[in-house]
């Protein structure tokens, strides 16, 4: 311990004997770091968040919903592609001094550095950019920065309000040509099976019977099929009469005045609904709240309740028509069906032909039953866009808009002035104690006698004069001015930073 406490005091000692070399270090090494931090850019960076709520109900409930999840972190990922990198660029400062493909090229590789797009929850991003350009004042960059996230929130919103309309466009026509196609090789299809069986009559039993019979069930199916969509269609229209028709009738005015008043608003709520109207519809909510009202007075009147409406009784009688309709014509449809099934299991005798029928008629099934679901999927394309062209499932809000910076993000300037300060100290020190180890020079008695080996007899100390000793005093006032000076322009250097954050804010 007493060998360690010595070898300090021998180092600070020959610190100390070389302060000044120490202190032109410590001056040399500060300047030019200070140099360097102060050629540093400033970084201004500005933060916006945007909350986007999925509320696609009406698709849910008609069951042609997409995955709107999926598209936003589709959009989200894409959202610092090339391209949008390429509008930011030319919508803002950024593009003023690009000239060429190269210049774009590089500006908008240097973009993507500094743009970040972060997903903090499902529905919830955070979208950030950096400036520190050194073409331009710290202000600029304050304001660059701030620019680029705007845009950035700009095309985001493109991306999701209005990027999919001409992309459902594309895929109707897509598929639109796709049926054209299809109905082609059915039509094919259709009349190769036709040309066969004429060309094998001669080959089935019954000729002109069974063939006929099949023939003249095919036709029967055809139009049962025609007559079951006509009265699906009169009976869903005789239900919208009817939803639209108030079962009794009461005059307003006279007796049970309110109850007739109260029948006819029953009657306009049923016709409101009947168009398709919610219940969140203002005309909606203002019958609602009129017929609370009548439902009170109806309730202090006497009299009858109303007489039964003719018009709606003749509409039940012509819904159960149509219904009984509708259930023989699908029963007969099961029926042709079947017996069509059987004539054709018994149509054919010999087994080449029986067996280039079923692959004409199996040919023939696959390709109707392709064309039906691609007519369904067209379908269901083009009201989807329809839904979405209406009422947009994606409401897109901004939480926070973009920060306008008031600080540099980098660098911590105040840091690196101390750090640099400190660094010029320990430069300047260290610098003192390696001259200090290579000189051969001894600051102890100890010391001299273990580098020796012989015994050492004494040692004689410093006398100073009065002149000398007033001498280092100066030179000590000096030196403890010029190390004061360090701390002095290092605070010079953090008040003049913070005026300058000061200028930006």
């Amino acid at each position: 311990m007493t060998n360690i406490y010595e070898e300090v005091r021998i180092a600070l000692y020959g610190i100390w004997h070389r302060r000044w070399l120490a202190l032109g270090i410590a001056w040399v090494v500060c300047l030019l770091g200070w140099l360097v931090v102060a050629m540093v850019p400033n970084s201004y960076e500005s933060k916006a968040r945007i909350f986007v709520q999925i509320d696609d109900v009406l698709s849910d409930q008609i069951g042609i919903g997409g995955d709107r999840k999926r598209d936003i972190e589709r959009v989200r990922q894409t959202l610092t592609s090339s391209v949008n990198l390429e509008k930011v660029v030319r919508a803002t400062r950024l593009g003023d001094k690009v000239t060429s493909d190269k210049q774009m090229e590089g500006t908008v590789a240097g973009l993507g550095k500094t743009i970040k797009v972060v997903s903090q929850q499902d529905n919830l991003f955070e979208i950030s950019a950096t400036s520190g350009s050194r073409g331009y004042s710290d202000v600029d960059n304050a304001k660059l920065a701030q620019d680029i996230v705007q845009k950035m929130i700009d095309i985001f919103r493109e991306e999701n309000l209005a990027g999919g309309r001409g992309e459902m466009t594309d895929t109707l026509a897509f598929m639109d040509q796709q049926l054209q196609d299809r109905q082609k090789d059915l039509e094919a299809a259709e009349q190769k099976r036709q040309e066969f069986e004429s060309k094998n009559a001669a080959l089935m039993p019954g000729t002109g019977g069974l063939t006929g019979k099949i023939e003249g069930a095919r036709a029967e199916l055809r139009g049962v099929e025609s007559d079951l969509l006509a009265a699906q269609s009169a009976l869903a229209a005789i239900n919208g009469q009817l939803s639209g028709t108030p079962p009794t009738l009461m005059i307003p005015g006279a007796a049970g005045g309110a109850r007739g008043a109260l029948a006819q608003a029953q009657a306009d709520l049923s016709a409101m609904r009947a168009r398709g109207l919610t219940d969140s519809h203002p005309d909606v909510q203002a019958i609602k709240s009129q017929m609370a009202g009548l439902s009170r007075q109806a309730a202090g009147e006497g009299g009858p309740v109303g007489t039964p409406n003719p018009a709606y009784i003749s509409l039940q009688s012509i819904k159960a028509d149509r219904d009984a309709s509708l259930i023989a014509l699908q029963s007969r449809k099961g029926s042709l069906q079947q017996e069509i099934a059987q004539l054709s299991a018994q149509q054919y005798s010999e087994p080449g032909v029986a067996a280039e029928a079923s692959r004409i008629n199996r040919d023939y099934d696959v390709l109707k039953e392709q064309y039906d679901k691609l007519l369904r999927d067209r379908e269901q394309l083009r009201l989807r866009g329809q839904v979405e062209s209406e009422r947009n499932a994606v409401k897109f809000e901004v939480i926070d808009p973009p920060t306008t910076p008031r600080s540099p993000s980098a660098p911590d300037r105040p840091m690196l002035l101390a750090l640099v300060l400190v660094a010029g100290l320990v430069a300047g020190c260290g610098t003192a104690f390696a001259v200090g180890q290579l000189r051969s020079s001894y600051s102890t008695t100890g010391q001299l006698e273990r580098a020796t080996g012989l015994p050492v007899i004494g040692s004689v100390s410093l006398t100073m004069t009065r002149g000398e000793r007033s001498e280092y005093w100066r030179h000590l006032k000096w030196f403890a001015g010029a190390t004061a000076a360090l701390a002095v322009v290092l605070a010079l250097l953090m008040a003049l930073e913070f005026m300058k954050r000061g200028m930006v804010a």
